[in-house]
């Protein structure tokens, strides 16, 4: 299941494999490079939610299981940034997260897809310490923290279950969320809606929607964020279940909109009927540039 993709610079992104089989219980960081069509492919130990670059090249900052960690692509060593995640509650892992300078928000998922028991999480880097937000989340997914433009910022969350993108204000000193406004409400929509980024103005956000019914195509969808209304679509054929999406600079001046999608969950009908499921799409954006895609300062765990 190919989700989390992320910007590595000019026509490489990485991304994640949640499990590797219905039945298997690790999962991989892979970095692809779009001018060679090469992807390279290294196993965690387990499965992860998200991965983000550092200022290392060679080391990310990754939501694996239930830990918070670093892995070093060279040789394949995990540190161990923060556990306990979840700890009081059963059946959840870490899954979609974004980072804010030496912060990181990120949110965990119920593996029934049922129960509002999932975390929201911030760990803070000025200190390295693990604050939960919320506790009821049921599947923790796209996120973004924007500058509010008046000194503080907001984080845009979506629980996808809900259909809903909200908007917290985030006081990252202090640790806690305030002013929880929905923004949109995609309740009328067959699929739910998954990743989520924004795009670079930030007056929009781009989000890939997952349809667990059959259908000929997947879609992702922008919206404003001043009127909720709805601004593209991409579709991605013979794949209904979009994951995350991804504005990438593949050439000088050139943004593309990359596309995951999941095979996870179908049948062996559904899948005859979506033959291209689990694939990654690469669609013209009408960008002309790409959104910033911030690393992870490793000199703040010192």
């Amino acid at each position: 299941m190919p989700e989390g993709p992320t910007a590595l610079g000019e026509g490489k992104f990485s991304w994640v494999a949640i499990q590797h089989g219905p039945e298997s219980k690790i999962g991989s960081l892979n970095i692809f490079d779009v001018a060679t069509g090469q992807n390279t492919t290294y196993p965690l130990p387990g499965r992860p939610g998200f991965a983000k670059p550092t200022s290392n090249p060679n080391k990310f900052i990754v939501g694996c299981e239930r830990q918070l960690g670093i892995f070093d692509i060279r040789d394949s060593s995990w540190t161990t940034l923060a556990d306990g995640i979840d700890e009081d509650v059963e059946n959840t892992i870490i899954n979609d997260g974004t980072l804010y300078a030496n912060n990181i928000v990120f949110g965990t998922k119920d593996l029934e897809f049922k129960t509002p028991k999932a975390g929201l999480y911030l760990y803070r880097g000025s200190d390295q310490k693990l604050i939960r937000l919320r506790n009821d989340q049921i599947c923790s997914n796209g996120k973004d923290v924007v500058d509010l433009g008046d000194g503080g910022l907001s984080l845009l969350d979506i629980d996808s279950p809900t259909k809903k993108v909200v908007r917290y204000r985030i006081d990252i000193e202090s640790g806690e969320l305030t002013d929880c406004k929905t923004l949109i409400d995609l309740g009328d929509l067959p699929a739910v809606p998954d990743g989520m980024i924004c795009t670079p103005d930030e007056q929009s956000i781009i989000i890939s929607f997952y349809n667990p019914n059959p259908a000929e195509f997947g879609e992702t969808r922008q919206y404003s964020l001043l009127t909720g209304d709805l601004e593209r679509v991409w579709l991605t054929p013979d794949s209904p279940q979009a994951t995350c999406p991804l504005l990438l600079e593949v050439a000088p001046g050139e943004i593309k909109l990359i596309i995951t999608t999941a095979v996870e969950y179908m049948s062996i009908e559904q899948q005859k009927s979506a033959v291209s499921a689990g694939g990654i799409f690469v669609a013209d954006s009408g960008f002309p540039t790409a959104p910033s895609s911030p690393a992870y300062p490793l000199k703040v765990l010192a």
